[in-house]
C-alpha cells in the first residue's frame, strides 16, 4: 500500500505540473487581455504600464512560469486581479465549504437513488419496472443539467405564487449548517445535482449488472440452486459494481469544482461561480488554481477507487 501510494503522488507531481503548464499557456496566448478589462473605460497608456508591471505580465512567457512555479512550491497561487488583488487561496477559500457541501450531498442523492434503481431495473428487465426506471433515467440524461435547474427555479416560483410559499430560489445559506431556513436555500439545488448525475449511474449499473448475470458462473449458481437473492447480492453485485467505482472515482475527484451550472443558475457563491467569473474577466490567477485543484481532486480520486477495487474484488492487487 505505502508503494502504491508514493507512486500515486509522484504521478500526481507530473499531473500537476503539466497541468500548470498546459492553463498557463492558453492565459498567455488569450486574447482577453485581464488588465484591459480592469480598467475599462479607466484605461491610459500609463495606467496599463502600471498595472502589467504590478502583476508581472510584462516579463516574457518563461520568467512568468518560473515565478508562478516559485509561487506554488511555497503555496502561494498568487494574487487575482479583479478581486482588488485578493490572495487567490483566500478567494477560493471562501467557495470551496459551499462547492464540497452541494457536491457531496448532490453526490449521496445520486448513488443512494440512481444505483439501487440500476440494479432493480436489471433484475427486472424487460418488464414495467425496468421500462419505467429506464424512461426516467434516459429523459433526465437527454436533459442538461442547467436546464433542470431552470425547471427547478421555475416550480419553485410556481409555487410560491399558487401556494403561498416563500421558498428561495437562489443563493445558498451557512455552510454545513442546517436550520430549516438553511435547508430551504440547499434543498432545490441538491435535488438538482442528484437527479443530473442520478440518470447516468442508473443506466450504468443497469448495464454492468445485466453483463454479470449473463455470466457462466451465475448461472452455475442457479443450477445448483441457490436463492435468486443470494445470486444477486453474493455473487453478482460485486463485478457488477466495478465500473460504477471507475466512475465514482471522477465524481469524488470532482466533488468541489463539478457543480458549475447549478451554481452559476442559483447564484450559489461556490467555486464554480468564482471560476466562470474568472473566465469571463481574464482572470487568469483564478483559472489556474481551479485548474490544479480539479486535477489534484481527480487524482485523488482514481487513487479512491484503486482502494475501493480491491475491497470489491480481492483479485485486483495494488501494484
Amino acid at each position: 500500500m505505502l508503494q502504491f501510494l508514493l507512486k500515486r503522488l509522484l504521478g500526481l507531481l507530473f499531473v500537476l505540473f503539466g497541468v500548470s503548464f498546459i492553463t498557463f499557456i492558453i492565459g498567455y496566448f488569450s486574447p482577453i487581455d485581464p488588465v484591459l478589462q480592469l480598467l475599462g473605460q479607466h484605461y491610459t497608456p500609463e495606467s496599463y504600464a502600471r498595472l502589467r508591471h504590478a502583476y508581472g505580465l510584462d516579463l516574457p512567457w518563461y520568467l512568468q512560469y518560473f515565478h508562478y512555479i516559485v509561487n506554488l512550491l511555497h503555496f502561494d497561487l498568487g494574487r487575482s486581479i479583479h478581486n482588488q488583488s485578493r490572495r487567490v487561496i483566500d478567494l477560493l477559500k471562501d467557495g470551496i465549504p459551499i462547492s464540497a457541501e452541494i457536491a457531496t450531498w448532490g453526490l449521496l442523492i445520486t448513488l443512494l437513488l440512481g444505483i439501487p434503481a440500476g440494479i432493480l431495473s436489471a433484475i427486472k428487465a424487460n418488464t414495467w419496472i425496468d421500462t419505467t426506471n429506464m424512461v426516467l433515467a434516459l429523459t433526465l440524461y437527454a436533459l442538461p443539467v442547467f436546464i433542470i435547474a431552470i425547471f427547478a427555479q421555475l416550480l419553485v416560483v410556481w409555487l410560491n405564487v399558487n401556494w403561498d410559499l416563500e421558498w428561495p430560489v437562489t443563493s445558498w445559506g451557512t455552510p454545513w449548517q442546517y436550520s430549516w431556513s438553511d435547508i430551504q436555500f440547499k434543498l432545490v439545488p441538491i435535488l438538482v445535482y442528484g437527479l443530473a448525475g442520478y440518470a447516468y449511474y442508473a443506466r450504468l449499473a443497469r448495464t454492468s449488472m445485466l453483463e454479470v448475470l449473463r455470466q457462466d458462473y451465475v448461472r452455475t449458481a442457479r443450477a445448483k440452486g441457490l436463492r435468486e437473492r443470494t445470486v444477486v447480492y453474493r455473487h453478482a453485485l460485486r463485478n457488477a459494481l466495478l465500473p460504477v467505482i471507475t466512475v465514482l472515482g471522477l465524481s469524488i475527484g470532482l466533488l468541489i469544482t463539478g457543480a458549475f451550472f447549478i451554481e452559476r443558475i442559483f447564484n450559489i457563491q461556490g467555486i464554480g461561480l468564482t471560476t466562470i467569473n474568472a473566465v469571463s474577466q481574464g482572470d487568469f490567477p483564478v483559472i489556474q488554481a481551479t485548474a490544479l485543484l480539479a486535477a489534484l481532486g481527480v487524482v485523488a480520486g482514481n487513487m479512491i477507487s484503486d482502494i475501493l477495487y480491491t475491497i470489491v474484488d480481492p483479485r485486483i492487487k495494488l501494484s
